[in-house]
């Protein structure tokens, strides 16, 4: 009988199903075999050989149906492919000892095709269709089978009973195996949706950058290398003491939308947020995706104008809501060379930057009044062209032996218009700083003699 390598099927319990069941069902076609050979002519007109032919049939049953019982799962499916194809031979070699009883020989033979491309396929089918032929071909040594088209009624009861159990038994094989996988596909969608509700979950606590490399496989794509990025650093100014004025419900819904807000505008910027540290914010520009370092520059210092105009938003909101004490934030960015990668042990890992550059940028926010941008004279060389910036003299900062050259944000360029308070200019052989918002009453006059002196020189100059 003809059966397929199929593996074990196996349910929650452990307990492995396919096995069993299709070593049951090979079974009954073995025994419906042997008793159609049992069934052939009388028990006084038998020969001794005949005798044990039937004895060995019935012995081969029993024994391949407990050995197969015994066989390790590991080497399972080669045995029972091995043993399904002998079947097919010793069902040739029963219907030659038949004569080829027309009703048993089509059932058997129908059978065996069914049974080898169900389960197998065409390989499988070639195979026992020659271990069939092969079967018939061994008779020919004990006698010569000549074909019986008359039907013995005895025969075709014994084979049509056989054939009629086989049949039932795989139907019900088949559609307990079929509800077993109903089940299972259903129990499979439902750890999937759960799967995704969780990893939406987690993805909550895990920056863009980590997420989109364990999601996609490419933790590779987080080593440690050296790099040269912009650090944004954020906090609110006075929130510690507010969050101590304030009930828990209150404070928590006054930061949650702070921080809903911020997110949204760092995500517009394309900003890599590394951590939020309460009222806190560390943003990222450049540490994995770089549009290339001026680019990420100016994203940054954009994203921290936005929040600065969208802070403006939120306090008239607060207020409303009746929190008096206005809420306004420092920022510090600076732009270098830092340590990006993963940093930790085999049981936590934190995906961050480190080095000197990024302490600077958190003591640039420190340094920063409410509401002012500071940033370093790196990150101001890289956007000086495209925003507005104060130079603020040098600051001694916690950590440096130096004092640090630091720069004012004010606006981008291209708002400013006729309210442009400071003006730049950096050319071959010129150079100008002017803060209008600086300069004194009484040096107003000397001033404008000297930029009036100056102009006329350059016009009257022979280029």
């Amino acid at each position: 009988m003809s059966q397929a390598n199929t593996p074990a099927t196996t349910i929650t319990s452990g307990t492995p199903l396919t096995p069993l069941r299709q070593n049951d069902i090979r079974t009954i076609i073995c025994f419906a075999a042997a008793a159609t050979m049992v069934a052939n002519g009388s028990w006084s007109d038998r020969m001794p050989i005949e005798v044990l032919l039937m004895v060995i049939a019935f012995f081969y049953t029993l024994g391949s149906y407990f050995y197969l019982k015994k066989v390790k799962q590991e080497k399972y499916d080669q045995v029972f492919q091995q043993i399904t194809t002998a079947d097919a031979a010793v069902i040739g070699f029963i219907l030659s000892f038949v004569q080829f009883t027309v009703l048993p020989t089509f059932l058997f033979i129908l059978m065996i095709q069914f049974n080898s491309l169900i389960n197998g396929g065409v390989r499988k089918w070639v195979t026992d269709n020659i271990a069939f032929v092969c079967g018939v071909a061994l008779t020919f040594l004990f006698w010569q089978p000549q074909w019986t088209f008359a039907t013995n009624l005895t025969i075709g009861i014994a084979s049509i009973i056989g054939i009629f159990t086989y049949f039932c038994a795989y139907a019900m094989y088949l559609h307990a195996r079929i509800r077993r996988l109903e089940l299972t596909t259903q129990k499979l969608a439902n750890e999937q949706t759960l799967h995704k509700l969780r990893t939406y979950k987690l993805s909550r606590y895990l920056t863009p950058t980590v997420w989109k490399a364990v999601n996609e496989g490419r933790e590779h794509s987080l080593k440690t290398e050296r790099k040269r990025v912009t650090v944004f650093f954020s906090d609110i100014q006075g929130f510690s003491s507010l969050s101590e004025e304030l009930e828990s419900e209150t404070i928590t819904g006054l930061l949650n939308h702070y921080l809903t807000e911020m997110t949204k505008i760092v995500a517009h910027y394309k900003g890599n947020i590394d951590k939020i540290m309460g009222d806190g914010l560390m943003v990222l520009f450049g540490d994995s995706k770089s549009e290339g370092l001026k680019a990420d520059c100016v994203r940054c210092v954009s994203m921290a104008i936005q929040m600065r105009k969208k802070m403006k938003e939120l306090q008239t909101k607060w207020y409303n809501q009746g929190i008096k004490k206005p809420l306004r934030i420092r920022m510090g960015i600076n732009t270098g060379y830092c340590t990006v990668g993963t940093f930790g042990t085999s049981h936590y890992m934190d995906y961050t930057v480190l080095g000197t550059h990024v302490n600077l940028a958190s003591r640039l926010e420190s340094a920063a009044a409410a509401g002012e941008i500071l940033v370093s004279h790196e990150t101001w060389s890289l956007v000086k062209d495209v925003v507005m910036c104060r130079d603020k003299g040098e600051i001694n900062v916690k950590g440096f032996t130096h004092p640090i050259k630091v720069y004012q944000v004010v606006d981008f360029r291209k708002n400013l218009g006729k309210n442009q308070s400071y003006f730049e200019e950096n050319t071959e052989g010129f150079s100008m700083h002017l803060d209008i918002d600086k300069i004194r009453n009484y040096d107003k006059a000397r001033i404008i003699e000297s930029l009036e002196h100056v102009t006329e020189r350059v016009r009257d100059k022979i280029m």
